[in-house]
């Protein structure tokens, strides 16, 4: 089955797809978006259910793997310690982000010219600063002006509230002399653009009820909706098609019945993150591409990188009220974010800090370390532990490496037979290096800050939640896939605006980045329009 052509078709829903769906919308150009998952429903989320704790481990899960939904693809994930995490429906992974939404730092553009390590970006913290604040009005981003570890920049949103818990983190910080500044959240603190504000239920990791998190599907989509755009949902794509001109011509996708379609476009653009990305190219390979669709570089797939976490915890002597407010939006620490000559690593890591766990999370990690006995005690020793616990997260940045990479696997397909993505990847001595240091200051920070039992775990498994590097971006089509502003260096109306083309991964959730390169790699677009594949 085939369809009338369009002029721009866009492979995904998510944070960038649904960016780039609004920027484009004003040319009034015919825009057709597929995306392989469904809209969501709200009324369906876990958190309107008493057993809402369970379905972390079922149906609104991390992994595509435990998870099992019908609209999911199976990521071979066996040859990597940190497993993937994503979610495929309008919204992609901002249904089950946090929402905690910081930006890179001007520094984290040029880290070969800093530090002599990968390479540095071809566009830098000036060039993307007016679309993350365009960026900030469309999400609703709630922040403190004023942190000395970024540029000045304005947030339409008063902060999520600290809280008892993160005043507490606060006033530990503060005795070590530690930065600290209270999250950058895209989470309405009050009524925005039709949004509810937040009334701090806290599991925001599957999914909000309430609206107040920007989760896309309640963000750009609506809006480039009523602009014309059309979205069609349970539509896989199978492969992007190559014409005799050498140009992307369209995708072959199949429905929710499995039934094959053709879709022609002029202009096709991918935004399937870092693991899907890479994985439809490779499944595109064809005569003038053998290795792969936009793959004479040999890059595609390479240079695969997450944000190694680790996790510190700690008990204390007072309830803290941590079940009061977004899980991942409390406060932020970069005290140890850039290098330093004394350590034994390059780069650094952030600290985010987390509210507290809910009853049932609360009750396994205290059976797991020991806190939690069966029998008489059961009980009581649950309310010595109930609300008494804070945490935070080490979020340590990840350095290209070619041998980290996607494949197609040659044996997994999805429900529709489309090959299925591999994943190979290893914690180089650097990582293991700053994950040691990250662990030991978070311990530290927990200590200073009244907690008298802390437990860490580095690396952290399930936390391949950011994706990124493996179709890079560069000037040099033999060291990139993508240009400057994410067109294909081998295929000149193919874009890519995912995670993938990041050339770095700094040490900051790259969802805010994401769509910052989203909004400027559309503008590029429209500049350019009467030139695009020159």
């Amino acid at each position: 089955m085939s369809e009338e052509p369009v002029d721009v078709l866009i492979i995904g829903a998510g944070a960038a797809g649904a960016a780039m769906a609004w920027s484009l919308a004003e040319t009034r150009m015919k825009i057709v978006c597929l995306e392989q998952g469904d809209w969501m429903d709200p009324d369906d989320y876990p958190t309107t259910r008493a057993g809402w704790e369970m379905e972390r481990f079922g149906r609104f899960g991390f992994s595509p793997n435990g998870r099992g939904r019908e609209t999911d693809y199976p990521i071979n994930d066996s040859s990597s310690p940190i497993q993937i995490s994503n979610f495929n429906g309008v919204g992609g992974s901002t249904i089950l982000y946090a929402a905690h939404f910081p930006r890179f730092r001007p520094g984290d553009f040029k880290i070969r010219t800093l530090d002599d390590v990968a390479d540095d970006w071809p566009i830098d913290y000036d060039t993307l600063a007016p679309y993350y604040d365009q960026n900030a009005i469309m999400m609703g981003v709630a922040g403190l002006a004023g942190d000395p570890a970024y540029p000045d920049k304005d947030v339409p949103l008063p902060p999520v509230p600290l809280g008892k818990l993160g005043e507490t983190i606060g006033r530990g910080f503060n005795q070590l002399g530690w930065h600290w500044w209270p999250s950058d959240s895209a989470i309405a603190t009050r009524e925005y653009q039709g949004r509810a504000a937040c009334i701090n239920l806290g599991p925001c990791i599957m999914g909000c009820a309430q609206g107040a998190k920007a989760s896309t599907d309640v963000t750009y989509w609506p809006v480039a909706v009523r602009a014309g755009v059309e979205l069609r949902t349970r539509s896989r794509v199978r492969e992007i098609t190559l014409g005799e001109d050498g140009l992307a011509n369209g995708v072959v996708y199949y429905d929710a019945d499995g039934l094959e379609h053709r879709q022609e476009a002029a202009i096709v653009i991918l935004a399937c993150n870092g693991i899907g990305t890479p994985r439809l190219l490779l499944n595109s390979a064809n005569k003038d591409f053998p290795d792969g669709l936009a793959n004479r570089s040999g890059l595609v797939g390479k240079n695969l990188m997450f944000h190694p976490y680790g996790m510190v915890t700690g008990v204390f002597d007072e309830r803290l009220e941590g079940y009061k407010g977004p899980t991942g939006c409390c406060i932020m620490s970069q005290e140890f974010y850039e290098t330093d000559p004394a350590r034994d690593f390059v780069r650094g890591y952030s600290f985010e800090i987390l509210r507290g766990m809910g009853p049932v999370s609360t009750a396994l990690w205290g059976m797991s370390t020991g806190h939690l006995p069966w029998g008489v005690d059961h009980h009581a020793a649950y309310d010595e532990i109930w609300d008494k616990t804070a945490g935070m997260v080490v979020i340590c940045e990840d350095l290209p490496e070619e041998r980290n990479c996607v494949s197609l696997d040659p044996d997994l397909v999805d429900s529709d037979g489309i090959p299925a993505p591999k994943v190979d990847y290893r914690l180089s001595d650097n990582s293991l290096a700053m994950l040691e240091h990250g662990v030991a200051r978070g311990r530290e920070g927990l200590v200073a800050s009244g907690s008298i039992f802390t437990t860490a775990e580095a690396p952290l498994p399930p936390a391949g939640w950011h994706l990124m590097g493996t179709t890079r971006m560069g000037r040099d089509p033999k060291a990139s896939v993508v240009n400057e502003w994410g067109r294909c260096h081998d295929v000149k109306n193919l874009f890519i605006i995912d995670g993938s083309i990041f050339v770095t991964a700094a040490a900051v959730n790259p969802t805010n980045t994401i769509q910052a390169l989203t909004l400027y790699i559309a503008d590029q677009i429209k500049k350019n329009l009467t030139n695009l594949f020159e």
